[in-house]
């Protein structure tokens, strides 16, 4: 992937920068969050305010004047366009089991309401004991498995509405 990033000012303005135009500037780091710019001979001040680096937002004052930028670069942009993006809904349906086993305990059953991560049941195979997850906030549709019941790989435990 190349070294080309898109960038979002206040929600308003779209750029894309390249590694050539960040080279190209004059910068000097003058505190921890602080910078001396010079771009075309022409001075500017810049203050890193706020910086959500796993978001990739950053509230940035330069000369006095305060923006609001997303910066994003091209797997960023791809992980988006294939509707993965950080914040987005999952669309997971159901669960089936990872692997055979036993079922040896439920902690659901149908119409309940269950936060993203809640144990939903627990799988054991091979002398291990698996927590089936939730996948997603959601309401359980159905629950097929019983337990004490033996499943096979791929066999529908859980279903959400």
């Amino acid at each position: 992937m190349s070294k080309n990033f898109k960038v979002k000012v206040n929600n308003t303005f779209d750029f894309e920068v390249n590694k050539n135009d960040i080279s190209n500037l004059n910068t000097l780091q003058t505190s921890k969050s602080e910078y001396h710019i010079l771009k075309e001979k022409k001075p500017y001040n810049a203050e890193i305010t706020h910086a959500d680096f796993n978001n990739k937002i950053y509230k940035v004052k330069v000369n006095n004047n305060t923006y609001n930028i997303n910066i994003y670069n091209e797997l960023d942009l791809l992980i988006k366009k294939m509707g993965f993006a950080h914040g987005t809904t999952k669309h997971v349906n159901d669960i089936k089991a990872p692997m055979p086993g036993l079922i040896l305990e439920i902690n659901i059953e149908a119409s309940q309401k269950v936060k993203e991560n809640d144990t939903l049941l627990i799988l054991e195979a091979m002398k291990m004991e698996n927590s089936i997850t939730s996948p997603r906030d959601g309401i359980i549709k159905s629950v097929y498995a019983k337990k004490g019941e033996a499943v096979e790989k791929n066999q529908l435990l859980i279903e959400f509405e």
